[in-house]
Order: structure tokens, then sequence, then C-alpha cells
């Protein structure tokens, strides 16, 4: 099908073919994380749970990894260093608080065009298809 289609033309069938993969796809997606919670159910119970695991069944090897992200807690984190007096450590961010500014320009404190002038778009393209009938 992804040779026959030119550039320039939509057709009713290809639109029928868009709609019917998108389905798909989430059907997939929906079995396979049935079957992940499967796999991840015996892991847990031949390995235990959060643990690396592997088994070979048949021609297939299954593997089961386990990441582990680590971060401080931005809050505790940050009241303990302000008690041990060491604030060098800790990052101070500067970001405009849209609502103050916006109580801002209605106190006219600052002009609505021109902070609108600083303002950033950003713009995404997304396509979306659904039978009507």
């Amino acid at each position: 099908m992804a040779n026959q289609i030119s550039e320039n033309s939509i057709s009713e069938k290809l639109l029928e073919r868009y709609v019917l993969l998108g389905k798909l796809s989430k059907d997939a997606k929906e079995e396979m994380d049935k079957i992940k919670q499967v796999f991840h159910a015996f892991f847990d119970e031949q390995s235990g749970s959060n643990t690396r695991a592997e088994v070979t069944i048949g021609d297939y090897f299954i593997q089961r990894q386990i990441r582990v992200s680590e971060s401080f807690d931005d809050e505790r984190t940050v009241e303990h260093l302000e008690q041990l007096n060491l604030k060098d450590c800790i990052q101070f961010v500067k970001r405009p608080d849209e609502k103050k500014i916006e109580a801002a320009i209605q106190l006219g404190l600052l002009n609505g065009e021109e902070m609108n002038s600083l303002k950033i778009n950003k713009t995404t393209q997304a396509i979306s298809v659904k039978k009507i009938k």
C-alpha cells in the first residue's frame, strides 16, 4: 500500500486504512501490555520483584531488565541544605510568573502588547482521522 501513496492524494480508502491501522495498533498495544504483565508476574515468582532475570523457552530468549533512576527529593533536599547553610548547593531558577505578569498588565504596571512580543509560540502538527458513518 505504501508505494501506491502519492504525496498529494488523499482518498477515502487511504483514510479507512489509516483508521484501521490505528485501531489495530491500539489493540496490539493493549494485548502486549497484558502479556508483559504475565512476564513480570513470572519473573517476580521465579526471581523476586525488581530483579534482573532471563530465561530461554524454545527458540525464544526473554530478559527482564531493571532500570533505576535516582534524583534528590527537591523540597526535602533544599530544606536540608538551607538548614546546613549550604545555599551555594541550591539552584535558583529565574522564570517569569505568568499570573503576576497578567495581574501587572491588568493594573497597568506593564504594557500588554510589549509583554506579548516576549512570548514564544510553538507549533506542532497532528493528524486525526475518524470514521463518520
